[in-house]
């Protein structure tokens, strides 16, 4: 720990770290974010709390480190930490199968934890000032497990959502009320909230998207998996004292990490690296609309740090996390943890040939055809829309992974979500998988949600 927060510096936590400032300045410049807020605590203190750009544009309102950014995904730590509690009450059992209907059979919040629950990804967005604000996406109808629980990881804000409707009925509380008692009380995080805005103290950065435009209030349907909010000073001091309130057992237990597609593996709540010699370094990132957030926790050195940006592009928080990284642990490898879930694409190598089968979604099957070519693009045709001709790639998991200019004529696709992927798998002479509906970015527009369908194909 001495020498990290000797390359900080003592007297202002930025001394050893040579032009900090102004590297973080041009990293704003450079890639168009408006501001970014940077913390770093030890077991005692803070080392660093800095902030750069403005928290709002059109009020030309400055970043301090008392503003309050959207967490996104690294509300999850939070939630993760907040059901370990609940089973050191005696509340839950970590591996007790949760109660209900399950399609695969039920998960344990252990599973959910570590994203092996058997649920697929899924998000869905709306907005205050849209016109569809009213009608919010029914999420019963993506719910679903696609394979038995305990299986292959795949991260879920579906399987946090399970945990937050897990802590709610356990503890008779609602989850933001759960984790401000339990969690930001105690380690005196005031800042702290869960919901669509903040309800913490301190003033909120503005959210924008990878062009400028600001994001209007956005509600989901899984609050526990990405509407946490707070400071970077907070969210430190979260990674550096929160495992403090844990029996030892269970708080060794959130590093227990299953490995994950790369290098890394997920734990409790956390995205755990261990080192040659043993060392764990952790840490969680989130993303969504003006939202790009890391926390990192180095529990042998004592020390954690924070990186909060208001912009849906994530390169400036990812060059800021590098700089800072490299000062404070040379061995933690930053373009893992930024970036943890890597499936690597392999050649595609299905053989040219015709397939034809349907989408299934909650208003019935949506056809779906396919022509793969000898030069190995894929012409894919939706509904009685004209075919479109396709790059397509392979990996561990699939055998066909593409996306297409294409929306599903559903309701929920119409909100906005005009894009269309393809995740399928060759066995038994069928391709199944998921026809996902999803927007690109938010260039254009507001990001919208990420809804994935069962698909199955036959060849004709």
């Amino acid at each position: 720990m001495a020498k990290a927060l000797e390359a900080l510096g003592r007297s202002d936590g930025l001394s050893g770290l040579g032009g900090f400032d102004e590297f973080c300045e041009g990293a704003l410049a450079e890639h168009g974010c408006a501001s970014v807020s940077v913390a770093v605590v030890d077991d005692e203190r803070t080392v660093l709390a800095r902030a750069y750009g403005l928290a709002d544009v059109a009020e030309g309102r400055a970043a301090t480190p008392g503003t309050v950014y959207g967490l996104a995904s690294a509300t999850k730590p939070f939630t993760a930490l907040a059901v370990c509690l609940a089973a050191d009450a005696g509340l839950l059992d970590l591996d007790a199968p949760l109660p209900g209907r399950h399609r695969f059979g039920a998960p344990t919040a252990r599973q959910l934890a570590r994203h092996r629950g058997g649920f697929p990804a899924y998000y869905d967005f709306r907005y205050a000032d849209a016109a569809d604000a009213g009608r919010p996406v029914d999420v019963a109808r993506y719910a679903e497990q696609v394979r038995a629980p305990g299986g292959a990881f795949e991260y879920s804000n579906l399987g946090y959502r399970e945990l937050g409707l897990l802590l709610e009925r356990v503890t008779g509380r609602p989850p933001a009320a759960y984790l401000r008692e339990r969690i930001a009380e105690p380690l005196g995080l005031d800042s702290f909230s869960l919901g669509p805005v903040s309800t913490g103290a301190g003033p909120v950065a503005a959210r924008y998207t990878a062009d400028g435009r600001a994001y209007p209030v956005c509600r989901s349907s899984h609050p526990t998996a990405g509407e946490g909010w707070a400071t970077a000073t907070d969210l430190a001091r979260f990674a550096r004292h929160g495992a403090g309130l844990l029996a030892p057992g269970t708080a060794a237990a959130r590093h227990d990490a299953l490995p994950i597609p790369g290098r890394l593996g997920y734990g409790l709540g956390l995205v755990v690296q261990r080192t040659a010699d043993g060392e764990v370094m952790a840490s969680h990132g989130g993303g969504m609309g003006g939202v790009a957030a890391m926390l990192i926790d180095l529990p042998g050195r004592g020390l954690s740090a924070a990186v909060l940006a208001n912009s849906t592009n994530k390169a400036a928080r990812d060059a800021v996390v590098g700089r800072l990284a490299a000062a404070l642990a040379p061995g933690f490898d930053t373009a893992a943890h930024l970036a943890p879930v890597q499936e690597p694409a392999r050649p595609f190598a299905l053989a040219p040939g015709r397939w034809a089968g349907a989408v299934d979604t909650a208003e019935g099957g949506v056809l779906l055809r396919l022509v793969v070519r000898a030069d190995g693009r894929v012409e894919v045709g939706l509904a009685d829309r004209p075919a479109l001709t396709v790059p397509a790639v392979a990996s561990a998991d699939w055998d066909v992974r593409l996306t297409a200019p294409l929306q599903l004529p559903t309701a929920d696709a119409r909100r906005n979500s005009p894009a269309l992927g393809l995740e399928l798998r060759a066995e038994e002479g069928r391709l199944t998988g998921r026809a996902i509906a999803f927007k690109d970015g938010d260039r254009s527009g507001l990001l919208g949600p990420y809804l994935v369908h069962d698909c199955t194909l036959r060849p004709v």
